[in-house]
């Protein structure tokens, strides 16, 4: 059965740090690349960060360039989001995604987790 399951998520104040992860199960993780998606209330699901299948390339919205850095260990088919100086609109679910390509859009992604909680407070 293929599987993500994303962990880390929480309540923090505006400033702190998260660490996400997603552990994949049953798919060929290496040739995956892989995405962090996140939806607030009442709003559409958007890109934030993308990593390619050797994890070179990364790519992110402009929303999070410089505070939110996505990493990948193949040997252990897990992806990582680490979030930095978070401000209250980051407040979403956050899901991780795979995807058969390097890519933003979230047509590409067919894989989904079913998403973890990061909260926000000023």
């Amino acid at each position: 059965q293929v599987q993500l399951v994303e962990s880390g998520g929480g309540s923090v104040q505006a400033g702190g740090s998260l660490t996400l992860s997603c552990g994949a199960s049953g798919l060929a993780f290496s040739f995956h690349a892989m995405g962090w998606f996140r939806q607030a209330p009442g709003k559409d699901r958007e890109f934030v960060a993308a990593i390619d299948r050797s994890g070179i390339r990364t790519n992110y919205a402009n929303s999070v360039k410089g505070r939110f850095a996505i990493s990948r260990d193949n040997a252990k088919n897990t992806v990582y989001l680490q979030t930095n100086s978070l401000e209250p609109g980051d407040t979403a679910v956050y899901y991780c995604a795979a995807a058969g390509r390097f890519a933003t859009g979230i047509n590409e992604y067919v894989i989904w987790g079913q998403g973890t909680q990061v909260t926000v407070s000023s």
